[in-house]
């Protein structure tokens, strides 16, 4: 097998943070105390082992010491009056966060096991929607900050982990602007559906919270997906690529599966106790083959299920009786819990019966313990099982499932492994299953105890080498790279144009037309409409951008607003979605014939709304009436709620003039059909055989000459949003960079 790409001595690739502060819900800490005083003891978990290669990467002191690792984390009451400086080691410094037990109790068991873990484990009728717990939730999300308050310092890297703590990188921005943060999620992030569950409010909160952080990620490509749509309908933020952009930043959302210490599992197969475990096994189950499965007591691992697949197999498969041995472990876990009583008491019901069925004096079919496991015990019916059945119906990663490979020294071993664990998307040699299928379950367990030693060297080998290279160390370094990325790398305009490409087009065109609206993509969204204008750099960029192109300014503006604005710049001016239009040194020309008799009913129904909505306005254009309802004084999903209502009373007022009723930025505006940007901007477009065509705008009414355009034509959305245009830009002031960008590329006027 080829050597790992990436182990405990990777080198450095010249990050410079200056020290590593993780934050999760637990200490991965043992406190012992003996005569000698107190010390820490370190798990050896994965992640710790990640942690320690992580800060090997981001370099060390000037005297070239590596620093030492700061983890915070929720700690026993029992510590509080423990000398701090005796909670260190040569690598770590512990920081226990003392959470009062009222509150923890809330935060913890209420909110996060409560609400959190089954909701997005797709059990939502597990979920409690406890007010009080979201409270308590956000108290210890403080707590945490508190202690982190005491810590960070300029240069600090800051990588929070899990469900528990969704608040707490948001929490941290505020107190620490210029902060280097990063978050994990380490289960499933569920859909929208799901994610719609949660009060407004709360998942406003939490979708907030996590954007706090520079980089957030998740296990897989689906939950990367998944949380990107919970963004864009739960906040309204434009994403583009994998990033979500804010007024100031963006955040980088992707995806990174964690993974195991491979050469830990892969060398531990044949350590002395492993061995000595393994052969002991092997007598007592008198040479059977054997089955393994190991989870933590959860209603999300589909224990059942697992079971009754099994039951089914020997009930099809009576040559395997006396055979086959299926030896399950139940790791102890919440079981104060009545809803896990009760599922530890259906399982060992379920094991009973099975048994009781199927069993003889000198066979039990499965071996059920409910105990947790020592490393070398693990390790040895990892590499003495002949399937290894890993089945949970929701899972965020797996670890068991790689871990099992990576112990297979042998390349033995068959894999059966759920299709809705996130393992299942690398582990693609594994025989991949529905848990809840029962007779799918029992067709793989026959075609795993069936399987020829080659197939299985081939799949297993396969499966080696991916974990091989991409081990916790590698997520780890992935982690630590996508922050240097997002540094280093923040492009100057947030778009997914190919603006290299789309300048050199631009700058070898002959005939090149520009249509650009103007609120919300020459100037920016203003409480009070007539303060909005373009910035002198614009102006100017504009009007180097006149000189040699058809350049259009196409907007809802009046007349008059738009020559004032414009003034002294050769543009053509369309005003009122294509109701006017104005060449350059021309007088206006009136595009809509439509009479005005319309106007007296929509202006009595929208009235009625400015009455009911203090702050909100009525404007009467030459051939458009708007409600502008920005500064009214309601909660905004009303004022929202009501826009909507009225827009529907519009669609329905009779009128002799074919009306068309715009929803926009916080505005809804009525005007006749007849015309519309989108017809303007193909009358526009059909008069010359222009070689460059980009089309620029935010609003609904730009859809319309999004669609105008052909389809070679660059048309740019600016913001959130589902678009017809090709591009999106994030921001308004992106627009003005990439109109600098156009003008630079241009050989100056003379």
């Amino acid at each position: 097998m080829q050597p790992s790409l990436y182990t405990n001595d990777m080198t450095t690739t010249g990050h410079s943070f200056n020290r590593l502060i993780i934050v999760s819900y637990r200490l991965p800490f043992k406190i012992q105390q003996s005569d000698a005083g107190t010390e820490i003891v370190q798990n050896s978990g994965g992640l710790v082992s990640a942690v320690l290669s992580m800060a090997e990467q981001m370099g060390g002191n000037a005297d070239g010491t590596l620093s030492k690792i700061h983890w915070v984390g929720h700690a026993d009451s029992s510590l509080n009056g423990i000398d701090p400086s005796t909670l260190e080691n040569d690598s770590f410094v512990a920081h226990p966060v003392f959470i009062d037990n009222d509150v923890h109790a809330g935060f913890y068991e209420g909110f996060s096991n409560d609400l959190i873990w089954p909701l997005f484990h797709y059990f939502p009728t597990y979920a409690q929607f406890r007010e009080a717990d979201f409270q308590h939730y956000q108290q210890a999300n403080t707590r945490f900050l508190e202690e982190l308050n005491k810590l960070i310092q300029p240069g600090d890297l800051v990588w929070i982990h899990d469900f528990q703590l969704m608040l707490l990188p948001e929490q941290v921005r505020q107190s620490h602007p210029n902060a280097t943060i990063g978050y994990f999620f380490h289960i499933p992030f569920p859909t929208f559906e799901i994610v719609k569950l949660l009060p407004r409010t709360w998942r406003q909160l939490l979708l907030r919270g996590l954007l706090g952080a520079d980089v957030v990620g998740f296990h897989t490509l689906d939950y990367v997906q998944h949380f990107l749509q919970s963004v864009t309908e739960v906040l309204n933020l434009p994403v583009i690529d994998q990033r979500i952009v804010l007024p100031d930043r963006s955040v980088t959302v992707r995806d990174f599966p964690i993974s195991i210490d491979f050469t830990k599992f892969s060398n531990s197969a044949t350590a002395t106790d492993v061995v000595i475990i393994r052969e002991r096994n092997a007598d007592l189950l008198r040479k059977h083959k054997l089955i393994f499965s190991v989870d933590r007591l959860d209603y999300t691992k589909g224990i059942p299920y697992r079971l009754q697949g099994y039951e089914r197999f020997l009930e099809q498969y009576p040559d395997w009786h006396d055979k086959v041995t299926f030896v399950i472990t139940v790791v102890p876990s919440r079981d104060q819990i009545p809803q896990y009583q009760e599922l530890k008491r259906d399982i060992e019901e379920t094991v009973g019966r099975i048994n009781g069925l199927y069993g003889t004096i000198g066979w039990r079919p499965i071996i059920y313990s409910y105990t947790s496991l020592n490393f070398s015990e693990l390790v040895a019916l990892y590499t003495g099982c002949d399937v290894a059945l890993i089945t949970p119906v929701r899972d965020g990663m797996n670890l068991v499932a790689k871990e099992f490979v990576a112990s297979r020294q042998d390349e033995r071993g068959v894999l059966i492994l759920s299709e809705l664990a996130g393992a299942a998307l690398e582990l693609t040699d594994a025989l991949i299953i529905n848990p809840t299928d029962t007779q799918e379950v029992a067709n793989a367990i026959k075609k795993g105890l069936e399987m020829p030693p080659e197939q299985q060297e081939r799949r297993m080998k396969y499966m080696r080498q991916h974990l091989q290279n991409y081990n916790v160390f590698r997520w780890s370094n992935d982690f630590l790279t996508a922050f240097s990325e997002t540094m280093t790398n923040q492009p100057n305009i947030e778009t997914d144009l190919p603006v290299p490409a789309f300048i050199t087009a631009f700058g070898e065109a002959r005939h090149r037309l520009l249509l650009f609206d103007f609120d919300g993509t020459l100037a920016p969204i203003v409480n009070n409409p007539a303060d909005a204008k373009p910035t002198d750099d614009l102006l100017a960029a504009l009007r180097h951008l006149a000189g040699s192109s058809d350049l259009v300014i196409i907007s809802g503006r009046s007349r008059a607003f738009l020559e004032k604005t414009f003034a002294g710049i050769p543009i053509r001016l369309v005003a009122e979605h294509g109701a006017f239009m104005k060449d350059p040194g021309e007088d206006w020309e009136r595009l809509d014939l439509s009479g005005n008799e319309w106007v007296d009913p929509v202006r009595a129904i929208i009235n009625q709304f400015v009455e009911r909505f203090p702050g909100s306005a009525l404007e009467e254009k030459e051939t458009a009436v708007a409600w502008h309802y920005r500064m009214a004084d309601a909660n905004a999903d009303d004022i929202e709620t009501n826009a909507v209502d009225l827009a529907t009373q519009l669609r329905r007022a009779d009128s002799a003039v074919p009306l068309a009723v715009i929803q926009g930025n916080k505005v809804v505006e009525v005007k006749p059909a007849q015309h519309s940007k989108g017809t303007v901007a193909l009358r526009i477009y059909e008069q010359t055989p222009f070689d460059f065509i980009i089309s620029i705008g935010d609003d609904t009414t730009d859809e319309d000459m999004f669609r105008q355009m052909p389809n070679w034509a660059y048309t740019l959305k600016v913001g959130p949003g589902v678009t017809a245009a090709r591009y999106r830009v994030a921001r308004q002031k992106d627009v003005e960079r990439l109109l600098r960008c156009m003008s630079e590329a241009l050989v100056p006027v003379a």
